[in-house]
């Protein structure tokens, strides 16, 4: 018999079958190529996660922050290596961010993610349209802003998208590729390669949240993580093969994605 007990208190692992665990591999490793392209990998590795007997939403949520930070750091490394992003920028709009997806983890004890996932939805569909309708946006950089203006917009996006990120998180890397692209003028690359830094701090920043409560279940994370790992490096690699016009399709593909189950997750609220 399963305890779940033994479960919320432990490493994640116990009394877990086989076909359990194969179930959350694969669902890092997706995870971890599709956040590796474009973001959004959270509508695979969450929901796998809230299939393990036991878990608590709270711990799902910060597991699955465990895991997806393996892979947001190798695909972040990878881009690095590969496509050599614009640090003065990243690293600043990270910073910000890390600290947005703190405050907005603090908020997801505190506000239920129902109140906001219309918005959402609204947004998502906005995102959607602009990329379908407007095929030339993100084939090459084009930046809007110079200076210190274009520092504040990256500022502002990092912190906004960052907060969304500690609050109810899938889509984060999506939103960041298509805010840069739409309101800075990156190409889908150099905006996937810059996101993968960021995204890498937002998940870092809702870490240094969940970590002191106790939530995380390290043997599960880590599992998780090792998968998500190899699925960002492949993600990554793919990316900067095929270029922006890859990473377009694949967007446009989470979005639809996103879109559906946030849909579904409004109108079919969980009892």
């Amino acid at each position: 018999m399963f305890d779940a007990a033994a479960l919320l208190d432990g490493s994640g692992l116990e009394g877990l079958t086989a076909g359990t665990i194969a179930l959350i591999v694969l669902a890092g490793f997706a995870a971890g190529w599709v956040d590796a392209v474009v973001g959004g990998g959270g509508l695979l590795q969450l929901p796998a996660l809230l299939l393990v007997p036991g878990i608590s939403p709270v711990q799902a949520l910060a597991t699955n922050k465990m895991g997806s930070i393996f892979g947001t750091t190798t695909s972040a490394i990878t881009y690095y290596r590969r496509a050599a992003p614009d640090l003065r920028t990243a690293i600043p709009m990270a910073t910000v961010a890390l600290a947005g997806s703190f405050g907005g983890a603090i908020l997801a004890t505190l506000l239920p993610p129902e109140v906001i996932k219309p918005v959402i939805i609204a947004a998502l569909i906005a995102v959607g349209l602009f990329t379908l309708f407007k095929p030339t946006a993100g084939e090459l950089t084009q930046l809007r802003y110079t200076g210190g203006r274009h520092y504040a917009v990256a500022g502002v996006i990092g912190l906004v998208i960052g907060g969304y990120d500690g609050l109810i998180g899938p889509g984060t890397g999506s939103f960041l590729i298509i805010a840069m692209v739409a309101f800075m003028g990156y190409n889908f690359l150099a905006a996937s390669a810059k996101a993968k830094i960021v995204n890498m701090a937002t998940n870092l920043g809702a870490l240094a949240f969940f970590l002191p409560t106790g939530h995380l279940l390290w043997g599960l994370g880590l599992v998780l993580g090792v998968a998500n790992m190899c699925g960002g490096y492949l993600g990554a690699r793919m990316a900067v093969t095929k270029g922006s016009k890859f990473i377009r399709v694949v967007f446009l593909s989470v979005v639809g994605a996103l879109i559906l189950k946030l849909g579904y997750d409004v109108l079919f609220p969980a009892t």
